[in-house]
């Protein structure tokens, strides 16, 4: 079989990049980045004792990294 013949068919690597679940997930992705960078005050956290003073946008940015790594994790579970 030939490397057309496979990209026609939907098994190769032609036009399969672009599936509307990706597209979504970029906008989402963009979406979030624009939150978290709208968002450059100083805030207080606190985390069961300490209380840590930091940018809003970096709390967001390393909630959003171990909720991928989380998901990540789960994906490669099943």
């Amino acid at each position: 079989m030939s490397p057309k013949a496979k990209t026609e068919s939907g098994t190769g690597r032609g036009h399969d990049f672009l599936t509307p679940s990706r597209i979504a997930l970029m906008a989402v992705g963009v979406l979030g980045l624009i939150f978290i960078f709208e968002n450059t005050r100083q805030v207080k956290i606190r985390l069961l004792i300490p209380e840590v003073t930091m940018p809003l946008w970096l709390a967001l940015a390393a909630v959003a990294v171990i909720g991928g790594l989380c998901g990540a994790y789960l994906f490669r579970r099943r």
